[in-house]
């Protein structure tokens, strides 16, 4: 062991070895995922072959530059990108989600209850056999630096065989520019590291000033109350008011409510909640729905158990910890907090238009058997591991019809405080996205932009409720969520120059 630290090895050995672990033990999935897109003639095995070399000889190159530079610092960072790629692998094999910018989003938009979700023994592993155990090693083993010219001649002739690589595929441009999202999302470590850049980029330019929408104006004095309900991870296929043959809606469908199909704009919380609020598609960031409503004299209030909204700009916005301290009675585990003090919150208000968005969190896995309380396990046994892909399937069903039928509690509960104020009230619910439990090997979401994502992870409902003195509806083959905006709009009596009345859902 002694020996194996302390004899001096070259550094381009060292790199070699580096980066040859870095590509047997992290890039399986970019090899299956390359194999799965070609076709199996002599130019796919020269796109398989070039694809392994190019990233062995990318990271040869910069675990070299690092290492001769940095020396004491490059091995640090080195070791520290290893175990990176261990968790990024455990991710990959584990949920089969691809390190894009979108899935960074995700992970820095993870609280700490929900990271705490996804941990197991399995993790535990992973990061020790190949993070930690090569970090040991690579922080300890004596190298031999070598000279300035030697350095020089591995970069060059690390680049020159890159452009050959280039060259050889010049043909293959077309497969690369359609596959390289995919492809480059699995090439560890630079897939989440360049992809992270391009989150928080991402997050810089949609948190700049908001576009201010044209000044709306209510065209009515009648006192009418909206409750938007953003539901999470709810796909359609398991609701039983869209005929799944389980009974997942035994209130819902009592409660006379009208049903939508409904598309999914993304498959991540952050940008289907921005879309939800949004008056249309766009890159720009214009004024979101709440802000829009309270600027415009609508008395708006918030409550979530979630998170990843866009920037709110408004007097009455209530997180997981300001309504478990607001109702400390309440079950701070559960969604039914969302509920607390609901009627008095609409009762105490005196606008005459009146908007409240719950947000909640009922769906989101992979822990769905935490997310509804226990005389809601109506399907049982259930899944109680993290690691989806290896949980009985039907166990993952039964512990997300659950969470299905506590979300139809929840809906029915708000319909039941809107019939009891004299307000003229409605209830819309909407998914931020669907859900993929084992179809086609996939799990959970936002792995996969929506033009590529299946359909159980965009087909959502939505669902309609009003009181007796309620409009009249249209009869719409499909909506989406930037029908919400308008639909809001159009109930409360708010018109402005952006209004788009066939948005609106209602007559």
């Amino acid at each position: 062991m002694r020996r194996l630290f302390h004899k001096p090895v070259t550094l381009t050995l060292f790199s070699i070895v580096l980066s040859l672990f870095t590509l047997v033990a992290f890039h399986k999935p970019l090899l299956d995922l390359v194999l799965e897109c070609v076709e199996r003639d002599f130019n796919g095995w020269v796109l398989v072959v070039s694809i392994m070399l190019l990233t062995f000889v990318a990271n040869f190159m910069v675990y070299y530059l690092l290492l001769y530079l940095c020396r004491i610092v490059g091995r640090i960072i080195i070791s520290i990108l290893i175990v990176a790629n261990s968790v990024a692998l455990y991710f990959v094999n584990t949920y089969e989600v691809l390190l894009t910018r979108d899935m960074m989003g995700n992970l820095f938009n993870t609280n700490i209850s929900e990271a705490s979700g996804f941990i197991s023994f399995t993790p535990i592993i992973y990061v020790t056999l190949l993070g930690v155990v090569p970090s040991i090693y690579i922080v300890r083993r004596a190298v031999e630096y070598g000279t300035l010219k030697r350095m020089f001649l591995n970069v060059g002739v690390s680049l020159v065989a890159i452009l050959l690589i280039g060259a050889i595929n010049m043909g293959n441009i077309l497969w690369i520019d359609h596959n390289a999202p995919r492809v480059g999302s699995l090439f560890m470590p630079w897939s989440y590291i360049a992809n992270t850049v391009r989150h928080f980029n991402h997050q810089r330019m949609i948190n700049r000033k908001a576009i201010s929408l044209p000044d709306a104006v209510i065209t009515n004095s009648e006192r009418e109350v909206c409750v938007l309900v953003i539901g999470e991870s709810a796909r359609r296929g398991n609701f039983s008011l869209y005929g799944y043959e389980r009974d997942t809606n035994p209130l819902l469908e009592k409660d006379r409510v009208t049903t939508y199909n409904a598309i999914a704009s993304a498959t991540s919380t952050t940008a289907a909640v921005k879309a939800i609020l949004s008056h249309k598609a766009s890159g720009k960031l214009y004024e979101i729905l709440p802000n829009y409503m309270e600027r415009s004299g609508v008395d708006v209030v918030w409550r979530s158990t979630n998170w990843g909204e866009p920037p709110l700009h408004i007097e009455k916005r209530y997180n997981l910890s300001a309504l478990a301290k607001r109702y400390p009675d309440a079950d701070e585990r559960y969604d039914g907090l969302l509920l607390a003090g609901l009627k008095d919150e609409i009762e105490s208000s005196e606008a005459e238009k009146l908007l409240i968005v719950l947000h909640t969190s009922t769906s989101h896995g992979p822990t769905y058997f935490k997310k509804y309380p226990a005389e809601f396990e109506k399907y049982s046994p259930v899944c109680t591991t993290v690691e989806m892909a290896k949980a009985d399937p039907q166990e993952l069903m039964n512990a997300y019809d659950n969470t299905i039928l506590y979300t139809d509690f929840l809906l029915h509960s708000v319909i039941e405080v809107l019939r009891s104020v004299e307000r003229p009230s409605s209830m819309i619910y909407i998914s931020d996205h669907g859900e993929s439990l084992g179809e086609g090997n996939m799990y959970m979401h936002g792995m996969l932009a929506a033009s590529m994502a299946p359909r159980e992870q965009l087909e959502i409902p939505f669902i309609v409720w009003q009181s007796d003195n309620g409009r009249e509806l249209k009869a719409l083959d499909e909506v989406g969520h930037y029908h919400i905006f308008h639909s809001i709009m159009d109930y409360l009596d708010l018109r402005s120059d952006i209004y788009d009345e066939q948005k609106s859902i209602f007559n």
